[in-house]
Protein backbone atom coordinates (compact mmCIF):
# COMPACT_ATOMS: atom_id res chain seq x y z
CA UNK A 1 0.00 0.00 0.00
CA UNK A 2 2.95 2.35 0.63
CA UNK A 3 6.37 2.79 -0.93
CA UNK A 4 9.10 1.15 1.14
CA UNK A 5 10.59 4.42 2.41
CA UNK A 6 7.20 5.73 3.51
CA UNK A 7 6.40 2.39 5.13
CA UNK A 8 9.67 2.61 7.05
CA UNK A 9 8.68 6.01 8.43
CA UNK A 10 5.29 4.61 9.49
CA UNK A 11 7.00 1.70 11.24
CA UNK A 12 9.39 4.00 13.09
CA UNK A 13 6.67 6.43 14.15
CA UNK A 14 4.50 3.59 15.46
CA UNK A 15 7.27 2.70 17.93
CA UNK A 16 6.71 5.96 19.80
CA UNK A 17 4.61 5.76 23.00
CA UNK A 18 0.92 6.31 22.36
CA UNK A 19 1.30 6.22 18.57
CA UNK A 20 -0.57 3.39 16.88
CA UNK A 21 -0.31 2.32 13.27
CA UNK A 22 -3.16 4.55 12.05
CA UNK A 23 -1.78 7.60 13.82
CA UNK A 24 1.67 6.84 12.42
CA UNK A 25 0.18 6.66 8.93
CA UNK A 26 -1.48 10.07 9.38
CA UNK A 27 1.80 11.58 10.56
CA UNK A 28 3.75 10.06 7.68
CA UNK A 29 1.20 11.18 5.08
CA UNK A 30 1.19 14.68 6.54
CA UNK A 31 4.98 14.80 6.27
CA UNK A 32 5.00 13.67 2.65
CA UNK A 33 2.08 15.80 1.45
CA UNK A 34 2.57 18.99 3.49
CA UNK A 35 5.24 21.67 3.52
CA UNK A 36 8.43 20.03 2.26
CA UNK A 37 10.50 22.03 4.73
CA UNK A 38 8.86 20.29 7.71
CA UNK A 39 10.29 16.77 7.19
CA UNK A 40 13.69 18.25 6.33
CA UNK A 41 13.76 20.40 9.48
CA UNK A 42 12.37 17.54 11.56
CA UNK A 43 15.07 15.18 10.33
CA UNK A 44 17.78 17.69 11.17
CA UNK A 45 16.32 18.31 14.64
CA UNK A 46 16.08 14.58 15.35
CA UNK A 47 19.67 13.97 14.28
CA UNK A 48 20.86 16.75 16.59
CA UNK A 49 18.72 15.54 19.48
CA UNK A 50 20.92 12.64 20.57
CA UNK A 51 24.08 14.60 19.79
CA UNK A 52 23.43 17.68 21.90
CA UNK A 53 20.81 16.72 24.52
CA UNK A 54 22.19 14.89 27.55
CA UNK A 55 21.08 14.09 31.09
CA UNK A 56 21.87 16.93 33.48
CA UNK A 57 25.05 16.04 35.37
CA UNK A 58 23.53 17.27 38.62
CA UNK A 59 19.88 16.19 38.69
CA UNK A 60 19.30 13.85 35.74
CA UNK A 61 16.86 16.11 33.89
CA UNK A 62 17.48 16.89 30.22
CA UNK A 63 20.10 19.49 29.37
CA UNK A 64 21.79 20.81 26.25
CA UNK A 65 25.52 20.84 25.66
CA UNK A 66 27.12 24.20 25.14
CA UNK A 67 26.70 26.03 28.46
CA UNK A 68 30.21 25.69 29.85
CA UNK A 69 32.09 22.60 30.98
CA UNK A 70 29.19 21.12 32.95
CA UNK A 71 26.02 19.92 31.25
CA UNK A 72 23.33 21.47 33.46
CA UNK A 73 19.61 21.84 32.85
CA UNK A 74 17.75 25.15 33.09
CA UNK A 75 16.47 24.31 36.59
CA UNK A 76 19.93 23.58 37.99
CA UNK A 77 21.26 26.79 36.39
CA UNK A 78 18.46 28.85 37.94
CA UNK A 79 20.00 30.79 40.84
CA UNK A 80 16.56 31.73 42.19
CA UNK A 81 15.74 28.14 43.16
CA UNK A 82 15.57 27.08 46.81
CA UNK A 83 18.65 24.94 47.45
CA UNK A 84 17.29 23.66 50.77
CA UNK A 85 14.55 21.50 49.17
CA UNK A 86 15.27 18.55 46.90
CA UNK A 87 12.37 16.82 45.14
CA UNK A 88 13.08 13.21 44.18
CA UNK A 89 11.14 11.81 41.21
CA UNK A 90 11.35 8.57 39.26
CA UNK A 91 11.12 9.91 35.71
CA UNK A 92 11.57 13.14 33.78
CA UNK A 93 7.82 13.06 33.04
CA UNK A 94 7.19 13.18 36.80
CA UNK A 95 9.52 16.16 37.16
CA UNK A 96 7.59 18.01 34.47
CA UNK A 97 4.27 17.21 36.17
CA UNK A 98 5.48 18.53 39.53
CA UNK A 99 6.97 21.60 37.88
CA UNK A 100 3.68 22.38 36.11
CA UNK A 101 1.93 22.45 39.47
CA UNK A 102 3.96 25.51 40.45
CA UNK A 103 4.26 24.21 44.01
CA UNK A 104 7.94 23.24 43.89
CA UNK A 105 10.57 25.98 43.74
CA UNK A 106 13.42 23.81 44.96
CA UNK A 107 15.75 21.47 43.11
CA UNK A 108 15.09 18.04 41.60
CA UNK A 109 16.74 14.65 41.47
CA UNK A 110 15.66 12.10 38.85
CA UNK A 111 16.23 8.48 39.87
CA UNK A 112 15.43 7.12 36.42
CA UNK A 113 13.78 3.92 37.68
CA UNK A 114 11.53 2.60 40.44
CA UNK A 115 12.57 -0.24 42.69
CA UNK A 116 11.02 -3.43 41.30
CA UNK A 117 12.80 -6.70 42.22
CA UNK A 118 10.32 -8.76 40.19
CA UNK A 119 11.42 -6.85 37.07
CA UNK A 120 15.10 -7.04 37.96
CA UNK A 121 15.33 -3.42 39.12
CA UNK A 122 17.28 -3.58 42.37
CA UNK A 123 18.79 -0.97 44.67
CA UNK A 124 21.83 -0.43 42.45
CA UNK A 125 19.69 0.02 39.32
CA UNK A 126 17.64 2.72 41.03
CA UNK A 127 20.81 4.71 41.64
CA UNK A 128 20.05 5.76 45.19
CA UNK A 129 23.78 6.04 46.00
CA UNK A 130 24.09 9.08 43.74
CA UNK A 131 21.22 10.73 45.62
CA UNK A 132 22.83 10.04 49.01
CA UNK A 133 26.15 11.44 47.78
CA UNK A 134 24.44 14.58 46.54
CA UNK A 135 22.70 15.19 49.87
CA UNK A 136 25.90 14.58 51.84
CA UNK A 137 27.92 16.81 49.51
CA UNK A 138 25.50 19.68 50.20
CA UNK A 139 26.90 19.81 53.78
CA UNK A 140 23.52 20.57 55.31
CA UNK A 141 22.26 22.96 52.64
CA UNK A 142 19.64 20.38 51.61
CA UNK A 143 17.37 20.32 54.66
CA UNK A 144 14.35 18.57 53.14
CA UNK A 145 14.11 15.75 50.60
CA UNK A 146 10.59 15.41 49.19
CA UNK A 147 10.02 11.96 47.70
CA UNK A 148 7.53 12.34 44.85
CA UNK A 149 7.37 8.80 43.52
CA UNK A 150 3.93 7.53 42.40
CA UNK A 151 1.57 5.94 44.97
CA UNK A 152 2.03 2.47 43.48
CA UNK A 153 3.63 -0.65 44.93
CA UNK A 154 6.95 0.12 43.23
CA UNK A 155 6.66 3.81 44.06
CA UNK A 156 6.07 3.13 47.75
CA UNK A 157 8.95 0.63 47.85
CA UNK A 158 11.25 3.21 46.25
CA UNK A 159 10.12 5.88 48.71
CA UNK A 160 10.91 3.58 51.65
CA UNK A 161 14.31 2.80 50.17
CA UNK A 162 15.13 6.49 49.74
CA UNK A 163 13.96 7.28 53.26
CA UNK A 164 16.06 4.49 54.75
CA UNK A 165 19.19 5.38 52.80
CA UNK A 166 18.94 9.09 53.68
CA UNK A 167 18.33 8.48 57.39
CA UNK A 168 21.98 9.04 58.30
CA UNK A 169 22.37 12.29 56.32
CA UNK A 170 20.33 14.43 58.71
CA UNK A 171 17.97 15.63 55.97
CA UNK A 172 14.25 15.67 56.71
CA UNK A 173 12.68 13.14 54.31
CA UNK A 174 9.04 13.84 53.43
CA UNK A 175 6.53 12.12 51.13
CA UNK A 176 3.93 13.66 48.84
CA UNK A 177 0.38 13.23 50.11
CA UNK A 178 -2.22 11.29 48.16
CA UNK A 179 -5.97 11.59 48.30
CA UNK A 180 -9.15 12.31 46.40
CA UNK A 181 -8.56 14.17 43.11
CA UNK A 182 -9.91 17.70 42.87
CA UNK A 183 -13.45 17.58 41.50
CA UNK A 184 -13.77 13.84 42.13
CA UNK A 185 -16.68 12.06 43.81
CA UNK A 186 -16.02 10.08 46.98
CA UNK A 187 -18.17 7.17 45.85
CA UNK A 188 -15.80 6.48 42.96
CA UNK A 189 -12.58 6.73 44.98
CA UNK A 190 -10.77 3.46 45.68
CA UNK A 191 -10.44 2.44 49.38
CA UNK A 192 -6.66 3.04 49.54
CA UNK A 193 -6.91 6.55 48.10
CA UNK A 194 -9.84 7.49 50.30
CA UNK A 195 -8.14 6.00 53.35
CA UNK A 196 -5.05 8.10 52.79
CA UNK A 197 -7.16 11.20 52.29
CA UNK A 198 -8.73 10.63 55.72
CA UNK A 199 -5.41 9.71 57.34
CA UNK A 200 -3.68 12.86 56.10
CA UNK A 201 -6.56 15.22 56.90
CA UNK A 202 -5.68 18.77 57.97
CA UNK A 203 -7.29 21.70 59.70
CA UNK A 204 -9.08 24.41 57.73
CA UNK A 205 -6.77 27.34 57.08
Amino acid sequence: MFPDRLLRVVQLLSKLPGVGEKTAQRYALALISGDEAVPRDLGRALSELREFVRPCEQCGHLAEKGFGDEVLCTICRDSKRDDSILCVVARIQDLLAVERSGAMRGRYHVLGKLLSPLDGVNREAVGVDRLVERVRASEGRIREVLVATPPSVDGEATALLVSRELAATGANVTRIASGVPHGGDLEFADPITLGRAVEHRRRFA
